[in-house]
């Protein structure tokens, strides 16, 4: 296989990888607190002959690293009471097998037992631990501050984080984020929720539709290079027909 067949299967790789990132933003337009991932690119030019034409989509090498885009989202009002959005920086806190993950989606609910948790059942925690509510103390509300208080008064106190660096968080499924230093808690006079509002996701459709197209074209583009480019007789090998 030629260096300029290589360089292409490099690119196919990088392509392939913006498409899938674009198809996993458009798939979570609608999750709530879910924050869009792009690429950033890195391209390593070759040596080209003098007869290569220079605008030749194999004539470099392409990297991409994963990243992502942390501006919020749009604020969504839903009237419930344990529904709660962050204004600013900041992350949730929730309890997983073996630690705690972080998360912009503020959709919580009780459980069976009380406990405060996401709608995918995670514990939701305070800045003592996960608290539990009893349906005699009346219903639940979340305050500007992350206080949670019910008809007895305040019970607690959202667990609130902030990071120095962001980039230190990898994204995981569900809209949760793991970390891989420790966060900062973060003060309750410098807190500011909304109650009974969710953020949306910080997808932008349109423009994610527009890089599918302009990356599929461009996996087209390379591939049909790359069949250029080949020898016939390492193709058929590659395909396992020799």
């Amino acid at each position: 296989m030629s260096d300029k067949s290589i360089i292409g299967l490099s690119r196919l790789v990088t392509l392939r990888q913006q498409v899938d990132t674009v198809a996993r933003n458009i798939a979570n337009q609608s999750t709530t607190g879910y924050k869009s991932e792009g690429l950033r690119f890195r391209e390593y030019l070759t040596e080209a002959k003098e007869e290569d034409v220079r605008s030749s989509p194999l004539r470099s090498l392409v990297a991409a690293t994963v990243f992502t885009d942390f501006s919020a989202g749009p604020l969504q009002a839903t009237g419930n009471s344990t529904d709660v959005a962050m204004i600013g920086d900041g992350f949730f806190v929730v309890a997983v097998p073996g630690g705690e993950r972080y998360t912009r989606n503020g959709a919580f609910t009780l459980d069976a037992k009380g406990q405060l948790v996401t709608l995918s059942g995670q514990p939701v925690m305070t800045s003592t631990g996960s608290i539990r509510v009893s349906q005699q103390d009346g219903p639940v509300t979340i305050g500007p501050d992350g206080s949670i208080s019910t008809g007895k008064g305040s019970i607690g106190r959202l667990r609130i984080v902030r990071f120095a660096d962001q980039r230190q968080l990898s994204a995981e499924s569900g809209g949760l984020f793991s970390a891989a230093a420790s966060p900062t808690d973060v003060a309750a006079t410098e807190v500011r929720l909304a109650s009974g509002v969710l953020e949306g996701s910080n997808v932008r459709t349109v423009h994610e539709m527009s890089k599918l197209v302009a990356a599929t074209r461009a996996y087209d583009q390379v591939a049909n290079a790359i069949l250029r480019e080949s020898d016939p007789n390492e193709l058929k090998r590659l395909a396992g027909e020799e």
